[in-house]
């Protein structure tokens, strides 16, 4: 009688959490980066996220390495957006200061 109960449960748990998991680490990734790549395009931006902060790091006097970068990005991507703009536009004003 009471495994008529227990296993449903277990099994909509294990649904739950594996809809869950599949939607923190594939679909929300995923609709990050077309909104960061919608909004590079939309200020007319030519560069990868991964482009604009390897030639943050640069200008700034500092190495990083690839593995370094794609942590950035992902956790830019996902949590603050708005600091690819920011560099970009870090990266711009140093390049005309040289001018």
């Amino acid at each position: 009688m009471a495994s008529v109960l227990i296993i449903p449960i277990i099994f909509v748990a294990i649904l739950g959490l594996s809809g869950y998991l599949v939607y923190r680490f594939f679909v929300f990734d995923f609709i990050c980066k077309r909104s960061v790549a919608q909004s590079l395009k939309k200020y007319r931006i030519r560069k990868t996220p991964s482009q604009i902060i390897k030639e943050y790091y640069i200008t700034k006097g500092e190495q990083i390495s690839e593995k370094e970068i794609q942590n950035l990005e992902k956790n830019y991507r996902q949590n603050e957006p708005e600091q690819f703009l920011v560099m970009y536009d870090a990266i711009r004003d140093k390049s005309q200061n040289k001018e």
